[in-house]
């Protein structure tokens, strides 16, 4: 069994991060600003600021771990100070990432689909083509997107430097079992009225993000799946509305790009790399998940 350190652990994504791997029998390690008021079997946690690096790098050192998921971020750069958000997020991936590559750790860490400048753009624009890959240039126009550009960067750095496997996951919207928040965006959703969508009204499922990070640490094999740095798509197969996804940009937007080759509900993020390299496959998709009940995670 594997040591993991997973950051930002009393987070959506990250709280259920540790309960996986603790699941599976693995050691975890939970870092986040407070310790959370419970406890689990197969895990401990820690206080730390992720944004000092002396902090970082002495928890990273005694704990030793095998692999790192680095999860936590300031998600919002319309709730915060952009300039904080842009600090917070570049200064703790640094910190974390660069730690992790000292100790020879295996690591996954949470990017975003917000760095192709779309979600979180004032005219919410579509891209020149879909579907969107990684090779769709990076645009960002906001501090968020713009942090996980940077990090990207770092995550790239790191894997040269030290010579460890990083995978930057570009997450897109993260939804979780039995949440009401789909639902009622289809239920209430009307072309006519409708706000533009960054996204294209895609999302993945908590689940299959997590998947992703298992896959892309390998935490039982000997060997990582990837050497040096890769930066893969994670989103559910389809969009959460039901309805045909080029229409419906079309009819919201006003407009399709020129190159389009989206069909049905498709979602507008080609996740193909993630499975020619990890082996994931998004497996999970609103239909069941609506109806689902899912604790969350008893340690908090």
């Amino acid at each position: 069994m594997a040591t993991i350190l997973v950051t930002g652990s009393r987070g959506g994504v990250g709280s259920r991060t540790v309960d996986h791997f603790a699941d599976a029998g693995h050691d975890v390690v939970g870092v986040d600003l407070r310790t959370p008021p419970g406890t689990r079997e197969n895990a401990g946690f820690k206080a730390a600021d992720l944004t000092d690096y002396g902090e970082t790098r002495q928890l990273i050192e005694a704990a030793d771990p095998d692999a790192v998921v680095h999860l936590a971020a300031i998600p919002d750069p319309e709730s915060h100070a952009g300039s904080r958000v842009f600090e917070n997020n570049v200064v703790s991936t640094y910190n974390v990432l660069d730690a992790a590559g000292a100790v020879g750790a295996r690591i996954a860490w949470a990017s975003s689909e917000s760095l192709y400048g779309t979600v979180f753009s004032d005219d919410e624009w579509l891209p020149d083509a879909l579907p969107i890959d990684e090779e769709t240039p990076t645009e960002p126009e906001d501090p968020y997107g713009l942090s996980k550009v940077v990090g990207e960067e770092v995550a790239a750095r790191v894997a040269r430097r030290y010579g460890v496997s990083a995978v930057s996951l570009r997450s897109s919207w993260v939804t979780y079992p039995g949440s009401e928040e789909t639902r009622t965006a289809r239920t209430e959703f009307d072309p006519e009225t409708a706000d533009l969508s960054g996204n294209c009204w895609s999302y993945v499922d908590v689940r299959d993000l997590i998947a992703a990070a298992e896959a892309a640490i390998a935490p039982d094999d000997t060997e990582p799946p990837i050497e040096g740095h890769e930066a893969v798509l994670v989103a559910a197969a389809e969009n959460f509305l039901g309805r045909d996804t080029a229409a419906t940009i079309e009819a919201v937007h006003g407009d399709l790009p020129d190159d389009c080759d989206v069909e049905g509900d498709a979602s507008v993020f080609d996740c193909s790399k993630a499975t020619r390299l990890l082996g994931w496959e998004p497996a999970r998709s609103w239909r069941e998940a609506e109806g689902e009940a899912v604790a969350e995670p008893a340690f908090l």
